[in-house]
């Protein structure tokens, strides 16, 4: 029977993300979650867009070479990092991970790895409204020591993607159809950019024509904010009726045929998809899911143990 415990215990183990767990720092820096979550609170409460910032950041990261944060590093004369890719130009908040780092140092030196910073960072700044965590981070990450640039576009799910593409984007990462439309539940929170969807405005097809699947009255309202194809400074709620909440309400106005960008409106073009789509307009489920999901996604081809290093500052490679 203790055997039997012990194969199940290793299993459950095995399946929430092999050699991280909960608490790692429990022993060596037992402060380091407090520090993290009151920091990034304090950021949060002065600037609401973060939380949409960190987990758009945290999902970069993990799908190029896992959850490594390896998007924090900086390009150098000789290598262009992740962070100065196309799809990464528009992450911001960088300077606040590098205060999280700076106060985790100065408890506990070499301790703390940035990939569980930002991982922890991402689930504390979504938290931060109902003051509780909404899903749990298992910790004991480990930093990469590579970043590069010609990596990004053939691992992050693209915005003009179709439903193949992106499940095959996320099978790639042993993640699941169900984790895929789970997670896309990350657009109740933030903004995108005119130039990622308005050719669902204005030249779908290519022949100057709006894709009929958009909500015509959204559709239009669309067109006085993004005002032409070109438009790369304007921003548009992905969720427009609560844009700065994250709930369930990102499903509900995707069934309405107002998700903003391709990617989001290609979850109801499969049977699968949309009843996954229909269950998580209900709270309960989709918070649920969610944080099973994040789970999930946290443990994509993480490093543990001696592998990679602690890095000392966020955006440099140890020398």
């Amino acid at each position: 029977m203790k055997a039997l415990l012990l194969v199940l215990v290793l299993v459950i183990g095995v399946c929430e993300g092999g050699n991280l767990r909960k608490h790692f720092y429990r022993k060596t820096c037992p402060q380091a979650e407090d520090i993290i979550r009151n920091i990034t609170w304090s950021h949060v409460a002065t600037n609401p867009v973060l939380p949409a910032k960190f987990l758009r950041m945290h999902f970069h990261d993990c799908f190029v070479r896992g959850c490594d944060g390896s998007v924090l590093i900086d390009s150098t004369t000789n290598s262009i990092a992740e962070k100065d890719s196309i799809p990464n130009l528009s992450l911001t908040g960088f300077d606040v991970i590098e205060d999280i780092k700076s106060a985790v140092e100065k408890a506990c030196p070499g301790i703390v790895s940035c990939a569980d910073i930002l991982a922890l960072a991402a689930r504390d700044s979504v938290s931060f409204m109902g003051k509780k965590p909404l899903w749990k981070v298992l910790t004991g990450r480990r930093d990469g020591k590579i970043s590069l640039a010609s990596e990004v576009f053939g691992n992050i799910p693209s915005p003009f993607s179709n439903f193949s593409t992106l499940l095959q984007d996320f099978k790639n990462k042993k993640l699941t159809v169900h984790d895929l439309v789970v997670l896309s539940g990350g657009h109740s929170i933030g903004v995108a950019h005119c130039n990622v969807f308005s050719n669902r405005l204005y030249n779908f097809t290519g022949r100057g024509d709006q894709d009929p699947s958009l909500d015509a009255k959204y559709a239009a309202f669309l067109k006085t904010k993004c005002q032409t194809l070109t438009d790369t400074t304007t921003t548009v709620d992905l969720d427009p009726r609560t844009p700065l909440t994250f709930d369930k309400d990102y499903y509900v106005i995707l069934k309405q045929n107002k998700g903003l960008l391709q990617s989001d409106a290609t979850l109801l073009t499969t049977k699968i998809s949309r009843n996954i789509v229909g269950e998580l307009t209900n709270s309960a489920k989709f918070f649920t899911e969610f944080a099973q999901s994040m789970v999930r996604m946290g443990a994509i081809q993480v490093l543990t143990g001696t592998q990679g290093e602690i890095r000392n500052k966020c955006n440099l490679i140890n020398s």
